[in-house]
């Protein structure tokens, strides 16, 4: 009964608006239709609320997001993205076809493994006043791998003409080039499907500028 009940219940997302792994979980969410409640983690006030011992037990890795959803406790993005595609399993996220659905999963890990989490607030807090030109190395030395991958799997969207995880890696990865100042003009295919996908609503609307923590400084 508990089970039931928990399944019934809205998922629980906590996050940060401008943690592109919380934003990837906010796409999901928006692409299925589900509703869910925020609980914002501000990463910076009080010295970051993620580390907070309250915070641990819900992480034990201190990151966002944690998605509370049917019961359980999910971290890291791309398995909170695929547990909701298997249970909610309209519109697909993963491909049905083996090999396009490899190919997401490759989009995807490069992106969440490879490049974001070189610009992760921790890691780049350790980097210091070399943080802009470490972020702007890394992203670009991660988009000269993607640009020549997408040009090969890309149709309207990352893989082919559906929707999928990988671009729901890819906007936040983009949002991020743009905030280091890389010059996205240099990777026509990833600037041509990030503007394709900016112009989608659930990409609008779980924008870091429409956020509940949104500051009033960044809110559009």
């Amino acid at each position: 009964m508990r089970l039931s009940l928990a399944c019934l219940a809205k998922p629980i997302l906590h996050g940060y608006f401008r943690s592109s792994c919380s934003w990837r979980v906010r796409i999901a969410f928006a692409l299925k239709g589900v509703e869910y409640d925020q609980l914002p983690v501000n990463l910076i006030k009080d010295g970051g609320q993620q580390l907070t011992e309250e915070y641990k037990a819900l992480n034990p890795m201190q990151q966002v997001p944690a998605v509370e959803i049917d019961g359980i406790t999910l971290s890291q993005s791309l398995a909170v993205i695929q547990y909701i595609d298997e249970t909610r399993p309209e519109p697909r996220l993963l491909p049905a076809d083996p090999k396009a659905r490899a190919q997401v999963r490759m989009i995807s890990d490069l992106i969440a493994s490879g490049i974001q989490p070189l610009q992760n607030l921790y890691v780049i807090q350790k980097i210091g006043a070399e943080k802009m030109q470490w972020s702007q190395h890394f992203i670009d030395r991660g988009f000269q791998a993607l640009e020549p991958i997408l040009k090969q799997t890309a149709g309207k969207y990352c893989v082919g003409d559906e929707i999928s995880m990988a671009d729901i890696c890819l906007v936040p990865q983009v949002y991020n080039a743009e905030r280091f100042k890389v010059d996205v003009g240099k990777y026509p295919t990833i600037k041509r499907l990030n503007e394709a996908l900016l112009e989608i609503e659930a990409f609008q609307v779980t924008h870091p500028s429409r956020q509940p923590d949104t500051p009033d400084d960044l809110r559009a």
